[in-house]
């Protein structure tokens, strides 16, 4: 009779994380192996001097990035891009690490073992320009003469700090943003205590506890003038306006407690500790809901107002799995836009929708997959508005009742993370008790105008 055999643990087979999420989109954006828990970003930056010097900033940074790995890892990235690192230690320990294009890529002295906490520190900085995105759009660090733009959909936010930069990987975030004496420093969330002033320099603390998508945090800097209030439904609000923009966006900004109480009656409670607003006097040239603190490029009207409010469910909350499911954050946000005028005695939805499909067949607007919109079409015109039209002839269908109650479930089940297309039409079928396999296939997968459904 032999010996009685001893069992032998298995070694942990230690591998290269990937240096992308995955995403067909933006191939590179996010990582692999890693799950970040919290950011914890303390910034110093000076902005561009006055004209006719070049528009550029310095930012220096540290990044304490606590995050758990999701295997074991023999080294990890994280997505970086126009700003170089260094110094990098992991656990307290340097760390080797190399930069390309868009990825830091960091080898721990002792491999990184499955789900245990590790604390990675970037020390980081250099110049600041006006990057752009897919489209050409400014996005990401974008500097101005007196402050900067922060606003980084869909894949900017590795413009300013090193990240895991994609929605399905969401975190917590604090600040300490030091800027010169006058400027105000916005980023998402709280103040975390009182702006402190020493040698020329003021530091402003911010604390975001809600888990976030990169692309949604913010530490825009500017003249702001600041009103803090309290809306009718608790939450605490916080609006940053340049002093130049003082007249039509407060006012439409004035409406966010009625336009709280109104989505909460739709979509069930606000979501995050806070919201406010950050109206610049220089232009992105368009509006972005960053998380707790949407962004408006020198005029926020009220439709805009109420769009970027209605994201802090459809989008901040519940966010997309990957980019080709957008249309989930902006039909809902239009036609929320839609119903919000319905509410102020302005045109019904029903006359929205209406207005929509009395676009002819042959229009160059029917050309799109919303579902599938390829990364230069994330932010044409079809994925808001038939995004929202879609939105309307579903509740017709379903009826108000089923409607409503998907919306709700949908913000209680899927908020705090990220849900795709699939589970939308999902928890469609199952609110409603329909086969809805033919609505959504003319909807959102067919390059024409709906015509029976």
């Amino acid at each position: 009779m032999g010996a009685p055999s001893v069992a032998v643990a298995a070694l942990p087979e230690y591998a290269p994380g990937a240096d992308g999420a995955g995403d067909p989109y933006f191939p590179l954006a996010g990582n692999g192996g890693t799950d970040v828990v919290h950011y914890d970003l303390d910034l110093d930056y000076t902005p561009a001097p006055p004209d006719p010097a070049p528009l550029e900033g310095r930012l220096d940074g540290v990044a304490t990035i606590d995050l758990i790995p999701t295997q074991d890892l023999s080294r990890f990235n994280l997505d970086l891009r126009g700003l170089t690192a260094t110094e990098v230690t992991v656990s307290g320990k340097p760390a080797t690490f190399t930069q390309t294009t868009n990825e830091l890529v960091i080898t721990p002295t002792k491999k990184v073992k499955a789900g245990k906490t590790t604390q990675v520190v970037v020390t980081y900085g250099g110049t600041t320009t006006r990057p752009t995105d897919i489209e050409g759009a400014l996005y990401g660090w974008v500097t101005t003469r007196d402050g900067a733009m922060v606003v980084s959909e869909p894949d900017g936010s590795a413009t300013w700090f090193p990240v895991n930069d994609h929605p399905t990987d969401k975190s917590t975030y604090s600040f300490e943003i030091t800027v010169p004496e006058g400027l105000v420093a916005v980023a998402n969330g709280l103040p975390s205590g009182p702006a402190t002033t020493v040698d020329g320099k003021t530091t402003w603390y911010w604390d975001a506890p809600d888990p976030m998508a990169a692309y949604l945090a913010t530490a825009s800097v500017g003249d702001y003038v600041v009103n803090e209030y309290v809306a009718e439904n608790g939450t605490p609000i916080f609006d940053a306006v340049d002093p130049a923009r003082l007249g039509v966006p407060s006012a439409s900004l004035a409406l966010t407690s009625d336009m709280l109480v109104f989505f909460e009656g739709l979509y069930g409670p606000y979501p995050f500790n806070s919201y406010g607003a950050i109206v610049d006097d220089d232009s992105v040239g368009y509006a972005l809901e960053t998380q707790t603190r949407s962004f408006f490029s020198r005029t926020a009207g009220e439709g805009t107002v109420a769009h970027e409010l209605a994201h802090q469910w459809m989008g901040d909350h519940v966010s997309p799995y990957r980019w080709a499911d957008i249309w989930l954050n902006e039909g809902w946000a239009s036609y929320s836009e839609w119903m919000w005028t319905e509410h102020r005695g302005g045109d019904t939805a029903q006359a929205a929708f209406d207005d929509y499909l009395s676009i002819p067949a042959d229009d160059d607007e029917w050309d799109l997959v919303v579902a599938d919109p390829g990364p230069p079409g994330l932010f044409l015109n079809p994925v808001y508005d038939r995004g929202a039209a879609t939105l309307h002839a579903l509740r017709v269908k379903i009826g108000d009742d089923a409607f409503f109650e998907l919306a709700q479930t949908w913000v209680e089940r899927f908020g705090g993370g990220t849900a795709s297309t699939a589970d939308f039409i999902a928890l469609s079928e199952e609110a409603s008790g329909q086969d809805l396999a033919t609505f959504f296939d003319v909807w959102l997968y067919t390059s024409e105008k709906p015509v029976s459904w």
